[in-house]
């Protein structure tokens, strides 16, 4: 489940970048900046999750073990 979250997210940080592209050119700069922004915080949570530690093991790793007890 958290696998196709994270699919998830990245296609939707694609949908995001090409967006702003297209409404960059069509003269617009207030939204375009805004999903940059969305878009670039997308991908920072998408690092966070899938980062490696010092152990080796990420978050999504961790999640999917379940939380400790």
């Amino acid at each position: 489940m958290l696998d196709t979250a994270l699919s998830l997210l990245m296609l939707a940080t694609v949908a995001l970048l090409a967006g702003a592209a297209f409404l960059f050119r069509r003269g617009e700069r207030k939204r375009p900046v805004l999903m940059l922004t969305l878009a670039g915080v997308m991908v920072m949570n998408l690092i966070i999750w899938t980062l490696p530690d010092k152990s080796g093991g990420t978050l999504a790793d961790a999640a999917k073990q379940g939380a400790p007890q």
